[in-house]
């Protein structure tokens, strides 16, 4: 089937299954990101010291870690140029995703049969992919670069430095937009009256970053055993690949 192509090469076949398979897993995280997005708001508020100490976060940020350590495998192991084309290809998911979203609602639909579940969440979907389509881009890149910049500080060490520097801040400034744009900009995001806006907002960015930063902390160590893996299974050294970059 691969006869005459670079795939007769066992390591160049399983090079681009793996980055196939973590392109795919960043691409499928971000289309439930988005889809699910804001539809579930989840109170984790527990009680501490006598006091309610508030953490609610939307149902969409559970799969968003996930692209990050793609992102991350991908720029340890291909380069700077392939985590920046799978970020690129995020963002025309989701214009595709919203194209859907507004195509499906333009279409006739069957009158006995109740759409008001597909309007709210495509309502929910408008507002949660606008707002994430700046974030994401900003954010994504922000990781990308930082990534690349404690490898170059670090000379291609301390692989444990750069997965979380960049992850931490690219997540930081992430959690800041989405909830700040979500609001502001989308007027997606609902808040009761007896609330204070500024208190509300600020939980939910707080929330959000803690839920992203301690997932981030918590993929250190199979970060650190997926590249030393990887790195064997498909005989790629990440120094060389960086000294590459350089040239």
């Amino acid at each position: 089937m691969f006869s005459n192509t670079k795939f007769n090469d066992k390591y160049a076949f399983r090079r681009e299954a793996v980055f196939v398979v973590l392109a795919g897993l960043f691409i499928g995280s971000l289309a439930m990101l988005n889809i699910l997005g804001l539809s579930r708001l989840i109170d984790l508020s527990f009680h501490f010291n006598g006091s309610r100490v508030h953490f609610m976060v939307f149902i969409g940020v559970l799969p968003y870690p996930i692209t990050f350590l793609c992102t991350d495998f991908i720029s340890e192991l291909y380069g700077k140029k392939r985590a920046n084309m799978v970020v690129w290809t995020g963002l025309l998911l989701n214009l595709w995703v919203l194209f859907i979203m507004w195509f499906g609602g333009k279409l006739p639909e069957d009158p006995s049969v109740d759409s008001a579940a597909f309007f709210r969440i495509r309502e929910l979907t408008f507002g949660a992919t606008a707002a994430s389509m700046i974030a994401y881009l900003t954010a994504q890149f922000v990781d990308v670069h930082v990534f690349h910049m404690l490898k170059k500080i670090t000379n291609g060490k301390h692989l444990w430095l750069r997965n979380n520097g960049s992850t931490l801040t690219s997540q930081l400034i992430d959690s800041i937009a989405v909830v700040l744009i979500t609001y502001y900009g989308a007027k997606a995001i609902e808040i009761q009256d007896d609330r204070h806006v500024f208190s509300y907002l600020m939980m939910l960015i707080i929330s959000n970053y803690i839920f992203k930063m301690v997932s981030a902390l918590l993929d250190t160590i199979p970060f650190y055993i997926g590249v030393k893996w990887l790195s064997k299974y498909l005989n790629i050294d990440p120094l060389e690949t960086y000294k590459e970059e350089k040239h």
